[in-house]
């Protein structure tokens, strides 16, 4: 039920977007800038903080490097869209409500769900109590304190994916005084082209990184992790990286859901069981040509506009298109100075091309800036226009990628 504004007024069709992580931000920039000449359409954020997290800045926090501190009210600014700062504590999507902070509800027509996932700390036992994640800047503050503190000593991080590799380069270029080892069921870099995977490994080595592959950690004790067969490595601090877990509200709300809590969505991103709502990043599970795709920042933005675009459709009375999406890169810092960059087919495969060194780490650095000149370039466009980034460049129209 939409908003009524007395007798010969249409009534407002409230838009409420959950979460503003990058795809969520996405969502709320990219629809308040194409309805921002229509009274009938409400655009309202939740988001549980002000501050925006740069997750792809995370490993530069968790170092004690100090970022900007970017505002989602000051992102928005001159958009129309209104921020809501809170807790989302339950969704009702049948009623479409939505309750913050168990003591505030509101109401929507139209939800765009973006409560994104978070570092998985209950599938190990110690986890949840004796190791740091990097799920936020806060998290990460904690983390970048205990290694200051520390003097000497090892640094265990759990998980050999990109997010491990990446913390445990910077982790230790900034702290040379601390052993680093890096644990993981997969060689890092094993996704890459074998060039580019063994670039990334001889950075690891020249920093000193100890690599561990082939091992499982089962659980993270006061002062050391022990791994399946029972060794035991001594650890100062723990940084787990392995898996993430998404939010159980979708689940709770009788969203359909896949096995990992993400809602399913049909090709235009509504939720298969409550076409109202809308999925993005990495809280839905969207299916594609190649499979599922996976959460990154890659893939989050374009979701969050397709929404958008998708909402401004359904209001007009048309049908929502296809959402498609292709990767284009894989771009992985080993420092400030130092970084390789896989590009990859639409599958995510690995190509023959990857950049390395210097050039590499400038590439990163302008893929991990890029989504603040598309956020303003967003609240800019036409209302016919649609940008985000595509390999460091701005693209219209683009189904891929950074």
């Amino acid at each position: 039920m939409s908003t009524q504004h007395g007798a010969g007024r249409a009534a407002t069709h409230r838009v409420l977007i959950l979460g503003a992580g990058y795809a969520g931000m996405s969502a709320a920039i990219q629809l308040a800038a194409r309805v921002k000449q229509r009274e009938d359409v409400q655009v309202v954020l939740v988001n549980a903080q002000e501050r925006f997290t740069e997750r792809l800045r995370l490993h530069m926090t968790a170092t004690g490097q100090q970022l900007a501190q970017l505002s989602i009210p000051e992102l928005l600014e001159g958009t129309g869209a209104r921020f809501v700062r809170g807790w989302v504590t339950a969704v009702d999507a049948d009623a479409k409500t939505v309750r913050i902070d168990d003591d505030r509800v509101l109401h929507y027509d139209t939800l765009v769900y973006g409560l994104g996932s978070v570092a998985d700390t209950a599938a190990v036992p110690g986890v949840e109590d004796r190791a740091h994640t990097l799920t936020g800047a806060q998290d990460a503050e904690v983390l970048a304190d205990r290694l200051a503190r520390l003097g000497s000593g090892t640094v265990v991080v759990a998980g050999s994916g990109l997010t491990g590799v990446e913390s445990a380069a910077e982790i230790a270029e900034r702290h040379p005084e601390l052993d680093v080892v890096l644990l993981g069921r997969d060689e890092p870099g094993a996704a890459m082209n074998p060039k580019a995977g063994a670039y990334l490994r001889a950075a690891l080595d020249r920093l000193g990184v100890t690599v561990r592959s082939g091992v499982e950690v089962v659980k993270v004790l006061p002062d050391a992790v022990e791994l399946a067969g029972g060794e035991s490595i001594a650890a100062g601090a723990v940084l787990w990286t392995s898996g993430t877990r998404t939010s159980p509200l979708a689940a709770a709300a009788g969203l359909a859901v896949d096995e990992r809590g993400r809602i399913v969505t049909d090709p235009a991103l509504r939720s298969v069981s409550h076409p109202e709502v809308y999925a993005v990043g990495d809280a839905a599970a969207i299916r594609q040509g190649y499979g599922v795709m996976h959460g990154t920042c890659q893939g989050g933005m374009p979701t969050g506009v397709h929404a958008a675009v998708s909402i401004v459709r359904a209001l007009k009375g048309r049908q929502p298109k296809p959402f498609r999406f292709g990767y284009y890169h894989t771009p992985v810092s080993l420092g400030r100075h130092d970084a390789v960059v896989q590009f990859t087919r639409p599958d995510d495969s690995p190509r023959r091309i990857h950049l390395t060194g210097r050039m590499a780490a400038r590439y990163k650095e302008t893929v991990t800036a890029s989504p603040w000149p598309t956020y303003g370039r967003m609240k800019k466009m036409p209302a016919s226009g649609a940008f985000w980034p595509r390999g460091g460049r701005f693209t219209r129209g683009a189904k891929g990628a950074e």
